[in-house]
């Protein structure tokens, strides 16, 4: 399962199962879980830990230190879940001693060709990352949200889950979730991303209430503290709702507004 000419770190721990290809470069600190398959030419370096059944495909860069003229090589690392596919030429970096010292991908996520993850970004579990997409460092990405090709997203600003990100749009506020955001020299809402809330099971109450808080929110003209108040009232009914507020209580950057 492991190619003559894959080069392995004694200190290495590789799991049941795992498929390592031609040239493979598997570095110090890097434990790779059960039934994974890493192709040809990866670079992996540590510390990483690389859940089960993950797809690495060639070329891919995981694990490299962090590029931030801070980082004085202290010990950061990267955590990867199960069941991710990373395609061609991926890079992840490692974290900083001064970003939490982690980059963590969760579970179940398409990377896809020549997607970058920076330092400390933080991704949930079945994001879609289309060719070229990429995050700067300490971006936070939730759950089920789509980022377009050629997308990117600024250090530090969070996307709520179920969010779309448009093809070629600079994100460079805060997302909350659900939201579409198009592109106009730099990403601006436009609508619920209803399509995919649909095909995830989410029944016409749930959506409704959703573009009721979309328009509060983005659409009525409102302050920002007016427009949370209202919020505040709507997500009695709705947990979808709250879990927007919860968002923009988190929220430390300007809101894409």
């Amino acid at each position: 399962m492991i190619h003559p000419t894959a080069q392995i770190d004694p200190s290495a721990r590789i799991g049941a199962n795992v498929t390592i290809g031609a040239y493979t470069i598997v570095g110090a600190d890097v434990s790779i879980g059960d039934g994974t398959i890493v192709g040809p030419h990866v670079v992996i370096e540590g510390p990483t830990r690389i859940g089960r059944d993950n797809r690495i495909s060639q070329f891919a860069s995981i694990g490299g230190p962090p590029q931030d003229k801070k980082f004085s090589g202290e010990r950061t690392e990267l955590e990867i879940g199960d069941r991710n596919l990373i395609r061609e030429f991926v890079t992840i970096n490692r974290g900083t001693g001064e970003g939490g010292s982690l980059t963590r991908v969760g579970n179940d996520n398409w990377l896809l060709a020549y997607v970058h993850i920076a330092h400390d970004c933080i991704v949930g579990n079945n994001v879609v990352f289309s060719n070229y997409s990429a995050l700067a460092g300490h971006a936070e990405i939730g759950d089920w949200t789509i980022l377009s090709g050629y997308s990117g997203v600024h250090q530090f600003c969070k996307v709520g889950a179920h969010a779309f990100i448009g093809m070629g749009c600079l994100v460079g506020s805060d997302v909350p979730p659900f939201v579409m955001m198009a592109n106009e020299a730099r990403g601006r809402p436009r609508g619920i991303n209803s399509e995919g809330l649909k095909r995830r099971g989410f029944d016409a109450a749930r959506i409704g209430a959703i573009k009721r808080a979309y328009r509060t929110l983005f659409m009525a003209g409102l302050p920002l503290a007016e427009a949370r108040e209202q919020l505040g009232a709507q997500a009695q009914e709705s947990e979808d709702v709250r879990e927007m507020l919860a968002f923009l209580d988190r929220s430390e950057r300007s809101l894409a507004r």
